[in-house]
């Protein structure tokens, strides 16, 4: 696809890869930004930096997302692109509460749905439309101390999945953005394994990938290409992969390799 004049709206966007995507589909001659975050100063300010419109919203809401979609017709008359890019990152296991068990589940699989819902009626009538989910490299392989991340994140690329099969022969083009360690707050903060740092990118190497798979329309977009080898030996030997997970995790836990 070819991003000049189109109207994106980026979801997450106040700060890590959702501002980064912001700033570079401003660059791609887009007709109209739309920047939504839980956080409407910081919306607020990528908006003015890229020149387009800011949007506070909870994406974990179904409410929120619809009137994010209205704000963004009202403004612009349409959405070409809708970049799902919101997530949230909860350690641990089965032991989590239920509670944070449904806000990560609301966040990082609703928020698709609701998008999804909001959006796609328009885009299938136009017969043109774009979705893209930020997945993250967990969807395809896991999430060594989180349960609730990795189960989400493969429900995230289940459902990119699913439009993609149901849709992509009436127009709708779906990307899943799956990069591994990105230098953003959710890395920095501690929460996530610290072996994910060793070989980390800036939130812009990322958006580039993610560009750069628009414009082929390619559903996997992996700025961490060794993902692929890695998925690839899951699919090929899933009991040596299990086995090679569980070293990993012995070692992020400080135990031995």
């Amino acid at each position: 696809m070819d991003l000049s004049g189109r109207v994106v709206v980026v979801t997450g966007a106040a700060g890590g890869i959702g501002r980064a995507l912001a700033v570079r589909l401003a660059r791609e001659g887009t007709r109209g930004v739309v920047v939504s975050d839980i956080d409407g100063a910081g919306a607020d300010a990528v908006a003015k930096l890229v020149g387009g419109l800011g949007v506070q919203a909870n994406v974990g809401v179904e409410g929120d997302v619809q009137r994010l979609v209205a704000r963004a017709i009202e403004a612009y008359g349409k959405v070409d692109v809708i970049c799902s890019n919101a997530g949230i990152f909860v350690p641990g296991g089965e032991e989590v509460s239920d509670a944070d068990w449904r806000r990560i589940y609301d966040v990082n699989v609703m928020s698709h749905v609701y998008a999804a819902r909001a959006l796609l009626p328009a885009m299938l009538a136009r017969g043109e439309g774009y979705f893209v989910a930020t997945v993250s490299a967990a969807g395809l392989l896991t999430q060594i101390g989180s349960a609730p991340y990795a189960v989400t994140k493969h429900a995230a690329l289940a459902l990119a999945e699913w439009l993609s099969i149901t849709y992509g022969d009436r127009g709708l083009r779906v990307s899943c953005l799956c990069p591994q360690g990105v230098r953003t707050a959710m890395l920095s903060d501690g929460a996530a394994p610290s072996f994910l740092l060793e070989g980390a990118l800036e939130p812009e190497a990322v958006a580039e990938a993610a560009i750069e798979g628009i414009r082929a329309e390619r559903f996997l977009v992996l700025p961490h290409p060794e993902v692929a080898t890695y998925f690839e030996r899951k699919a090929s030997d899933y009991e040596r992969w299990l086995r090679g997970m569980r070293r990993l995790d012995a070692k992020a836990r400080g135990g031995s390799a």
